[in-house]
């Protein structure tokens, strides 16, 4: 594994069970996920906007080579926490970015889990079906 350089700033992103530790170092703007070319490993437009947020409102999508390894989940809430990976990585690039990243949300870590299932049910809520007789 690369020894860590001066100029890489850290990030750890984390949504439902999906973990992104986030590397960002400055650069040309070219982002590998798992060792995988971005476009390839988030087919969808939609996540890839999503995972590349907090970049658009620093105004440093060109400015930053970011190596992501992501671990859980599905893609979209991996893609949630690569975004937050980065937002954070940002925050230690740059204190100043706090505010504008704070302000668009991309700092709170989405706290929301599935629920676990319960013994004596067939999921989280669904109940066995009703027989009185």
């Amino acid at each position: 594994m690369a020894t860590k350089t001066p100029e890489e700033f850290l990030g750890t992103g984390r949504r439902k069970t999906a973990v992104a530790r986030v590397r960002l170092a400055t650069g040309s703007g070219k982002i590998t996920v798992n060792r995988r070319l971005f476009e390839n490993y988030f087919p969808l437009e939609t996540q890839r906007s999503i995972a590349t947020a907090p970049l658009t409102v620093a105004g440093a999508l060109e400015k930053f080579d970011v190596r992501v390894t992501v671990a859980g989940g599905g893609p979209n809430g991996q893609a949630d926490a690569v975004r937050h990976g980065i937002a954070r990585a940002l925050i230690k690039f740059d204190a100043a970015l706090r505010p504008p990243l704070k302000a668009e949300g991309l700092l709170t870590r989405d706290s929301r889990m599935r629920e676990r299932k319960k013994y004596g049910q067939p999921g989280a809520r669904k109940r066995f079906q009703f027989s009185k007789r």
